[in-house]
């Protein structure tokens, strides 16, 4: 829009009077989304999946190395409409979660957009995203939900898409798009911009971790550089507090490289710097800020060989991180172990949803859980 139709429409506003935009309709309600009937289902061939195999139950990790803290406890509330996992990040804005994207009946390029509301304990169905995909970055920022990039075929071949989904009106547009592909990447708002750090790159034949760091400007639609992460890794856990940016734990491109690796951004120096390390090594971990600390829950670990797992490892470890005295501590695991999860806070609990039940892709949960020191 130019200058002179932007001053006509002012213009044309301003003679409608301030009651003019009270009188117009309000988002569209989102319609309910009924909760799945199984807690899990399978990939391949599709299926719901109603109790895990011993051996699959023998994945299930629980112990942690840190200290014990405050114990906490976790609770079991609305299933997922149906399981899902690879969502890899949720985000929350207006007292909700929102998860999008991911691996669900049978398929890895889905475009669910399912939102929780705590107060009813119900999920919703918002508007899909435009394509399908797994492993997009999502972040909330000024009544906008953002995703970045992802992949379209299983963990591999990402593309450059970006698209913002504006709440009030439950629609996508579309934004500047990525300067390179990638997925499984990590959006995180600092200063009123949203940085775009790690993830996987193409050609998809390599499918290799990247530590480029990209930052958008919602204002001005346009993408800038800044200092990459010190070891390149896809999968992390990334979050703001107090003006810093934390990258903790993912992965030097497959789960069997797991690394415990915890660097900060100091964004006035556009440098990055060491903290102690997560105290469980693991990948597609959620991370989020809960009483100004850092909780660290969920993640996998493990190798596949033609498919078939070896040393898999599915976590429920609950470990925070203390900014201030740059040290971790553990509280009760997550009932139900989980990896590439929707993880959010609400209010005064950790929500997290959905997630893979065995090492890799080939079961998907709807299992919702949330976390209290109250």
């Amino acid at each position: 829009m130019d200058r002179r139709a932007l001053l006509a429409t002012g213009l044309a506003v301003a003679a409608l009077g301030p009651g003019a935009f009270a009188q117009q309709p309000g988002p569209p309600p989102l319609k309910e989304a009924p909760p799945s009937p199984a807690p899990y289902s399978r990939l391949q061939g599709g299926g719901f999946v109603h109790h895990l195999e011993p051996a699959q139950e023998a994945q299930r990790v629980f112990d942690s190395p840190a200290p014990k803290g405050p114990e906490g406890r976790w609770t079991t509330l609305a299933p997922l409409p149906l399981p899902r996992s690879e969502m890899a990040w949720a985000t929350a804005w207006a007292g909700r979660m929102h998860i999008i994207g991911g691996y669900g009946e049978g398929r890895v390029d889905r475009a669910y957009h399912h939102v929780y509301d705590p107060g009813t304990d119900l999920w919703l169905d918002a508007a899909p995203l435009p394509r399908g995909a797994n492993h997009v970055a999502v972040a909330a920022h000024a009544g906008r939900v953002y995703a970045f990039g992802g992949f379209i075929e299983q963990n591999r071949n990402p593309d450059t898409n970006a698209y913002a989904y504006d709440v009030a009106t439950d629609r996508w547009s579309v934004i500047a798009p990525l300067s390179r592909p990638r997925g499984a990447a990590a959006a995180v708002v600092l200063a009123g911009r949203i940085h775009l750090i790690g993830g996987a790159g193409a050609p998809t034949a390599e499918r290799a971790s990247v530590g480029w760091h990209e930052v958008y400007d919602p204002q001005a639609d346009q993408w800038t550089m800044r200092k990459a992460l010190p070891g390149a890794r896809d999968h992390v856990g990334c979050v703001a507090y107090d003006g810093v940016i934390h990258v903790i734990g993912g992965r030097f491109n497959t789960f069997e490289y797991n690394t415990d690796l915890h660097h900060v951004y100091l964004a006035e120096r556009d440098t990055w710097e060491a903290r102690a390390p997560m105290p469980t090594t693991r990948s597609g971990h959620g991370l989020v800020v809960y009483r100004e600390r850092l909780f660290a829950m969920g993640g996998e670990a493990g190798i596949l060989t033609r498919g078939v797992p070896q040393q898999a490892k599915v976590f429920g470890q609950t470990e925070s991180y203390d900014p201030k005295t740059d040290t971790w501590q553990q509280h009760a695991p997550m009932p139900t172990p989980r990896h590439a999860v929707g993880a959010a806070v609400l209010g005064d609990r950790i929500h997290v949803a959905g997630g893979g039940a065995v090492l890799g892709g080939a079961l998907q949960s709807a299992v919702h859980e949330a976390f209290t020191l109250a």
